[in-house]
């Protein structure tokens, strides 16, 4: 499969280099909630990397930060020649018209330029369009976090009187798929209730129905959707805790 075709099904990554902490903490956490796959990287001399390996990634750039605005020019410039489907994007607190225009005029980057202001939640909403006009989720609707190898990604429910214990092996914010200690059997669209998942530090409650079951090197990986009924800071935390969790495993890649 293209790379090309890969991304018009999973959709493209969104990098901000060197981005400040209010984009961190309002901008990217807002995309993370759109199910937009968001990272931040600290260092643009091994982000080329990773953004050859994922070459229809978009790219936001803060040329505030780090070296003087006329090297993020050919910076950017040499990028543009190593990596020619990456998009680029500007953000900057720069009100200069002049240095607007140099970046979508002369540079011609394709995801514009964003001043970033007081008011952050605008900046947020105008990246926003930017992406969407992008296409950037492509065909997928959830991110999904493959977690079968972290430590605390756990399951725990009440079932004929007792409790069984399981490990998730992904989730997403409309469900996880998990293999049990002991395989309780439950049958296809059977409703469990007061069900706990343990992500990290966070012990959430949940409700869900039973999807499917498939087998792997002889475990049964039971599929569960969570019914709508859950609570919708529920579904906050759980984004949060993937768009976390990708971040970890980005950082291992660019570094």
């Amino acid at each position: 499969m293209s790379e090309v075709t890969s991304t018009e099904i999973t959709g493209r990554k969104v990098f901000f280099l060197y981005p400040t902490s209010s984009v961190k903490n309002q901008v990217i956490s807002e995309l993370a909630q759109h199910e937009i796959e968001a990272y931040t990287a600290k260092d643009h001399s091994r982000i080329t990397r990773a953004l050859k390996k994922f070459q229809n990634s978009i790219l936001f750039i803060n040329i505030d930060e780090n070296m003087p605005e006329s090297e993020w020019e050919k910076w950017i410039a040499t990028l543009m020649t190593a990596v020619p489907d990456i998009k680029i994007g500007i953000f900057s607190t720069s009100t200069d018209e002049e240095l607007k225009n140099k970046y979508t005029d002369k540079l011609k980057v394709a995801c514009g330029f964003t001043t970033l202001k007081v008011d952050m939640s605008k900046a947020a909403i105008k990246i926003l369009d930017v992406l969407d006009a992008m296409s950037v989720k492509g065909r997928r609707k959830y991110i999904r976090a493959h977690v079968e190898n972290e430590t605390n990604a756990t399951v725990n429910m009440p079932y004929n009187g007792d409790f069984i214990n399981g490990t998730i092996k992904d989730v997403s914010v409309v469900g996880i798929s998990c293999v049990f200690e002991h395989d309780p059997g439950l049958k296809k669209n059977v409703l469990c209730k007061d069900i706990q998942i343990r992500l990290q530090t966070m012990l959430l409650k949940v409700e869900a129905v039973v999807f499917g079951t498939r087998e792997d090197c002889g475990a049964i990986i039971y599929v569960f959707l969570f019914t709508q009924r859950i609570d919708p800071d529920v579904r906050v935390k759980i984004r949060k805790y993937i768009q976390q969790n990708l971040q970890t495993k980005m950082d291992r890649e660019i570094n």
